[in-house]
């Protein structure tokens, strides 16, 4: 029992099992067919000749007597045709024979019966298909037909379902071999990286894919596509791990060496005020650092997906424009609505207002006074949802640009910031199945946030 469940616990074996089985079944099926379509359109054709000349007979015996019956068996069995499997046999009352080719009587013939029996013709035990009948003078008539030829086709039919049974056997046999190898070869190369990556913890293994598109090379595909992204994942914890450490370093020190000098008795109380609000000031400005990185872990994880409504993403870019001219005004910048086509989007309206807000703060950040900003929505050739956040100020080297949204990147430390405000909106383009894009304006610097519009702005 122990080895049977061993067996059936195999994938292969239930594939050929299942696949024999479907083989066998349909077998069993043309067969069934075949034989109904011949023995059984055979055995009808027999019966209603049987039926006919014994109707012929009893009439015959009606209006001319037993010896006009006799002389019509004789003629019957002498025409040559069919006379190999005909039966005839016309018997007294008393058991005295008078014509047929038959030895003696069926043991059931009690009269006016039709079915298969075994009787005696030439010395020989046969089947056929007798119909019996009593005639005038209580005289017993046989007529009947030989079934040699169909029992030599059911034998036929038998022994090819005994074929079918033995071609389904050796299917499951064969089959079991090729499936296991099969999928021991399309498994193996996932269980063997699998294994690789659990004991070693080498995210950097990849499956191999095998030539070709079935099912088990797209599955390595999406296992690969997986591995890519937990490999991502790791290592921004830990870029993220390495930065907080340093980035944070630095204002935790001064703020407990500050306190620390505030604690001696000799500090005034106006020097001790001051040095406890530059200490709750720097781990204000802590507070909000996690804050931004907890918003860029939850959008990278997915958890605000379930949330997505369709957006109007120009209408959010007004609303972002409105919010921000007075800022704008107070340094004296510009900001221009171009241009402004309908862009709708699946999304959380939150997150893409937060996205647009950080583009256009940061814009009119690194800008500088006097500068202007280019706000623009718009669907593009590819039916892409575009946002583009443009200024010119001085820009960023070219060599900067692939570093921009990487977290704690400032590429101005002079300028205020924890280098976190793009960072979070490419998280957020990720979370939408979008990107963020740095390209240069020159002058200044355009930043293009790409989602999939929906389909009715295509």
């Amino acid at each position: 029992m122990g080895a049977w469940r061993r067996l059936w616990a195999s994938v292969g074996f239930r594939l050929a099992f299942q696949y024999a089985v479907l083989v066998a079944i349909t077998m069993m099926a043309a067969l069934a067919i075949v034989y109904l379509q011949t023995v059984g359109v055979l055995h009808q054709r027999i019966a209603r000749q049987v039926g006919t000349a014994t109707t012929q007979m009893q009439a015959r015996a009606e209006r001319e007597g037993l010896d006009a019956v006799a002389a019509a068996i004789g003629r019957a069995l002498a025409d040559g045709r069919q006379s190999d499997t005909e039966l005839y046999g016309l018997w007294q009352p008393d058991g005295t024979r008078l014509a047929g080719n038959l030895d003696a009587l069926p043991a059931d013939a009690t009269g006016n019966r039709d079915g298969q029996q075994r009787v005696q013709r030439g010395g020989s035990a046969i089947t056929g298909y007798l119909a019996v009948r009593r005639l005038p003078g209580d005289a017993l008539l046989v007529v009947g037909h030989d079934l040699s030829d169909q029992d030599a086709l059911e034998s036929l039919v038998i022994s090819a379902s005994a074929a079918a049974g033995l071609i389904a056997l050796l299917l499951l046999v064969g089959g079991v071999f090729v499936f296991r190898q099969e999928l021991e070869q399309a498994v193996g190369r996932v269980r063997r990286t699998a294994g690789r990556i659990a004991e070693e913890g080498r995210l950097a293994e990849r499956v191999d894919i095998a030539a070709g598109d079935d099912e088990f090379a797209r599955l390595g595909q999406d296992i690969n596509a997986m591995l890519d992204r937990i490999e991502s994942l790791m290592a921004g914890v830990r870029q993220v791990s390495d930065t907080v450490a340093h980035e944070l370093r630095t204002p935790l020190t001064r703020a407990l060496l500050g306190l620390q000098a505030a604690q001696a008795p000799e500090v005034p109380d106006a020097a001790r005020r001051e040095a406890i609000d530059r200490a709750v000031q720097e781990l204000q400005e802590l507070g909000t650092v996690f804050q931004k990185l907890l918003q860029i872990a939850e959008a990278e994880a997915g958890a605000r997906r379930r949330d997505f409504a369709p957006v109007a993403l120009h209408a959010i870019a007004d609303d972002v424009l409105e919010l921000y001219e007075a800022v704008a005004e107070q340094q004296g910048a510009r900001l221009l609505r171009e241009p402004a086509d309908d862009a709708r989007v699946h999304g959380d309206r939150d997150l893409l207002a937060g996205a647009i807000a950080n583009l256009v703060d940061n814009a009119l950040k690194y800008g500088g006074p006097g500068c202007t900003v280019r706000v623009g929505t718009a669907v593009d050739a590819d039916g892409q949802a575009v946002v583009e956040v443009q200024d010119d100020g001085p820009g960023v080297p070219a060599a900067d640009l692939a570093r921009i949204g990487q977290r704690f990147t400032r590429l101005r430390p002079e300028l205020p910031g924890h280098g976190l405000g793009l960072a979070s909106v490419r998280a957020v383009a990720a979370l939408h199945g979008g990107s963020l894009q740095a390209e240069d304006a020159a002058p200044g610097l355009r930043m293009r946030l790409t989602l999939s519009a929906l389909a009715e702005t295509a």
